[in-house]
């Protein structure tokens, strides 16, 4: 079979034949990989073959070159680099060629295979002259193909590539992106290619934002851009003031005034909605912008210092005209629109939360002449603009302005979940949600609660998206009511005592359906757990009953293990038993050594789920997590269970490319050393193995090796003298693993060794705690030098966090509580431990607690 009819075959509408392409095509790739990526780059250039035959062989080139899993992407980039430079700068000229086709579609895919080549090579100081061939072709080319062609290329690369790497090209990149995108240009399809290109490009020109001259150009470039007849430039202009807005905010005042705020406005009454739909999402960005301000601005003047960049307050300024028009907008809806498909109403929406979060008070008498004008309207558009509008605007301004208009509008929204118009229904309940979980307080016992529970109740049996709203709701009254409840005076019962056993059985009777549209039943079993978690002493019947209820489905579900059939029969099994997982975990937290008569029938079924899961995760996951709240509920109780869990734990410690398993297992270890004690100790020597093993492992996540450090704490903790054969060991791995200093520069790496600081922080604090007030607690001596060099690497820290903190003066004093006597003397008289215990601004009472603590142990091993 020849090469095109191979690729045509990887197109075919018949299964078998595309899947016997595609793997002889694979085939060829690990046999000859040199021939099969020169007979693509061919095909691809050949302007006699077919186009659909010529797009095949660009996607299957482009796939040889890049991946999304980064260790993939390693593998393809190693094998690309080491092909003899023959048959690299063969591919590499035809797929130059090819952004000239005449056929528009092939360039386009050359324009892939070339940034997917530069990606690779770039990088690595290869294929120097790319950038200035490129820029050649947009500047001196008289072939609009090829313009657009390239610039889509350029845009190619400046999406995939780190800035610094084209930094030193940026100004000739911008040059003829901007070039491209003028309006002088004559082709609107170079224009469009052009101003993707800069939206891609916009996060390295960074420093010809710097420069007001330049920043002049770019900006009248892209705003008369916004007005091409063009709609798709018109978007894409629209999309690059979106990006310019979120990177160079504080440089943004001038052409606000000038220029953004009437374009802005006037876009967002287009009347094509792909042009709406940006401008709306231009001020919905200002608005995130201004509100990520303001939390700095706050954090700033804690410290006593100025924000590094002041807001503009854009949003305040532009209130009285943007506002009437996301009210418009909001009326815009679709009888038959789908939910998961954005549309203008649904961006305004958006656009007004925001708003509120950033203007705060001055929001609502901005809107309450519209909600009042439309409540009552007989057209369903207007009344559910309205109700939206009252939704929208509840987070941001003060409680206290908004109390009283939500104490008004209770009743009514509440009556209006019998609307005849669904989608009036659907954001009513969605309100009501909000209200629930913003302004629990508005919510009054004897008057709203019981009017406010049928109604969400009622809205149980209907429409999906209307009951998902409904589950929310509910679950927002339990927890906010809870949360209430226990700040001000725990009792035996609570407000929504009467309502418990209604609700929770309503709440069943809803997941006892197959099916899961808008994601219904998965809001039930949400709301489930959150009526469980948070019951008081009178309502633990319906906890306990509905535990019973819920483990006689888990058994059902096991019985019908041979009853699936195709993968959608396995999601939704899986995606049953997390639910119902969810709720025992929840059972078990609230009821504590009282599930101690249901424990036998609870392990048991969690073991068969085990099995059942089979290499399922999500589903190990949640049974591993039953396992976890339970162990901690019985803590020594515990122990009858050990020997028949540990067959399931060992593989799950050892599943090192499932991150989020190995993790959950690592916590298992944990819970059951917590639970145990010093029982623990028969299981030490082989968890200590296992995790061990875990931390020499190249394939595990970091992250997981955090957790393996802190689990070493626990168990030390738990098993205290007789981790003693475990200590030198362990003390060698935290004392290399506090030893890592982060790149000041790499802001994912630091991040990194903060987190893995306060693990080995956590871990050494469970070995001292452990040891103290022992005979063996001498054994500390040899380590506490970089113990306390850890301690002072982190509190010199300028980025370190409140619990690190914490954890530090936590460690240091109990370091200095085990040797009274004065064996640390000289180390705890070094002048940084002095200084970092006097009173220090900006922590909170627990942290200054905890370091007044410490300083009474320092004092008393010093003295």
């Amino acid at each position: 079979m020849n090469a095109s009819e191979l690729l045509s075959n990887t197109l075919s509408p018949d299964a078998n034949t595309r899947q016997n392409a595609t793997q002889q095509l694979e085939n060829a790739s690990r046999e000859n990989y040199p021939a099969y990526m020169v007979m693509l780059s061919s095909e691809l250039a050949n302007e006699s073959s077919q186009i659909h035959i010529r797009n095949a062989a660009g996607l299957a080139l482009k796939n040889a070159l890049s991946a999304r899993d980064t260790s993939r992407q390693s593998e393809y980039a190693s094998r690309w680099l080491s092909l003899d430079n023959d048959n690299k700068n063969k591919i590499k000229q035809e797929s130059l060629v090819t952004l000239a086709s005449p056929l528009p579609k092939a360039g386009a895919f050359a324009a892939q295979v070339v940034a997917a080549i530069a990606a690779v090579e770039l990088p690595v100081d290869q294929w120097p002259d790319l950038i200035e061939l490129l820029l050649g072709f947009v500047n001196n080319s008289t072939n609009t193909n090829l313009k657009i062609a390239t610039l889509q290329t350029i845009g190619y690369i400046c999406e995939s590539i780190k800035p610094e790497i084209l930094s030193l090209r940026s100004n000739e990149i911008l040059t003829a992106v901007i070039h491209g995108a003028r309006k002088d240009e004559p082709s609107s399809e170079v224009q469009l290619a052009a101003v993707h290109a800069l939206y891609n490009s916009l996060e390295f020109v960074r420093e010809n934002f710097e420069r007001e001259g330049e920043r002049n150009y770019i900006m009248q470039v892209v705003c008369e851009a916004t007005q091409n007849g063009s709609v798709a430039v018109q978007v894409g202009a629209f999309e690059c003031l979106v990006k310019i807005m979120a990177l160079y905010y504080d440089k943004m005042a001038f052409y606000m005034e000038q220029a953004l705020f009437g374009l802005t406005v006037m876009g967002m009454k287009h009347n094509d909605e792909r042009v709406a739909l940006q401008a709306v999402e231009f001020w919905t960005t200002v608005c995130e912008e201004e509100i990520e301000l303001a939390h700095e601005a706050r954090e700033a003047a804690e410290y006593g210092e100025p924000p590094e960049v002041e807001s503009k307050f854009f949003a305040k300024v532009a209130l009285p005209e943007v506002i009437p028009v996301l009210l418009a907008l909001l009326t815009r809806q679709e009888e038959d629109a789908d939910e998961d498909e954005w549309n203008i109403s649904m961006s305004a929406g958006t656009c007004l939360s925001f708003m509120a979060q950033a203007v705060a008070d001055p929001i609502v008498p901005a809107v309450i002449p519209f909600i009042e004008a439309h409540i009552k309207s007989q057209d369903w558009h207007q009344r559910e603009a309205a109700i939206m509008t009252f939704g929208s605007i509840l987070d941001g301004p003060d409680p206290t302005v908004l109390t009283p208009l939500v104490n008004q509008a209770l009743p009514l929204l509440i009556g209006m979940m019998s609307d005849d118009n669904v989608h009036v229904k659907d954001t009513t309940a969605w309100t009501l949600g909000r209200i629930c979980d913003l302004l629990i307080i508005t919510i009054k016992p004897d008057v709203h609660l019981h009017p406010l529970v049928s109604a969400l109740v009622t809205g149980l049996q209907d429409n999906p998206r209307i009951v998902t709203n409904c589950c929310w709701a509910l679950m927002n009254l339990a927890d906010q009511l809870g949360y209430l409840e226990d700040e001000t005076e725990p009792s035996q019962t609570g407000h929504l005592s009467p309502y418990y056993e209604g609700v929770v059985n309503a709440l069943l009777r809803v997941t006892e359906t197959t099916s899961n549209e808008s994601n219904f039943r998965t809001s039930a079993y949400e709301a489930i757990t959150s009526y469980v978690t948070h019951a008081t002493n009178d309502v633990i019947p319906v906890a306990q009953n509905t535990l019973i209820t819920i483990l006689v489905r888990m058994e059902q579900l096991l019985n019908m293990q041979n009853q699936i059939v195709g993968i959608d029969d396995r999601n939704n099994w899986n995606e049953l038993q997390s639910n119902l997982c969810s709720v025992v975990i929840s059972v078990i937290r609230r009821l504590g050594d009282g599930i101690l008569p249901m424990a036998d029938r609870i392990m048991t079924l969690v073991l068969q789920l085990i099995q059942a899961a089979g290499k399922t995760s999500t589903v190990l996951e949640d049974a591993f997590l039953v396992v976890g709240s339970l162990a901690s509920a019985l803590e020594a109780g515990f122990s009858p269970y050990i020997q028949a869990f540990l067959p399931s734990l060992y593989p799950a410690l050892k599943a090192h490319e499932d991150t989020q398993l190995c993790m959950v297992a690592v916590g298992i270890i944990g819970d059951i050393s917590r639970a145990l004690g010093d029982q623990s100790a028969q299981y030490a020597g082989a968890f200590m193995n296992v995790l061990l093993e875990n931390l020499q492992s190249d394939v595990l996540n970091r992250n997981v090796k955090i957790s393996i450090l802190s689990c070493f704490g626990d168990i030390a903790l738990a098993i205290g003298v007789a981790f003693e054969p475990y200590l030198d060991t362990t003390m060698g791995v935290l004392r290399q693993a506090g030893g890592v200093q982060p790149n000041p520069l790499d802001f994912d790496l630091v991040d990194y060794v903060s987190q893995l600081r306060e693990g080995i922080l956590e871990a050494y604090t469970g070995v001292v705690t452990g040891l103290k007030n022992t005979d063996k607690v001498q054994l500390l001596l040899p380590h506490s030098g970089s113990i306390l060099e850890l301690i002072q690497r982190c509190l010199a820290d300028d980025e370190r966090s409140e619990s690190t903190v914490k954890l530090c003066f936590g460690l240091l004093g109990d370091l200095a509580d085990c040797f009274p006597n004065g064996q640390l003397k000289q180390l705890l008289l070094s002048e940084w431990v002095a200084s970092e215990l006097r009173s220090k601004r900006g922590m909170s009472p627990e942290t200054k607690k905890t370091m007044r603590w410490a300083r009474e142990m320092v004092k008393r091993a010093t003295a």
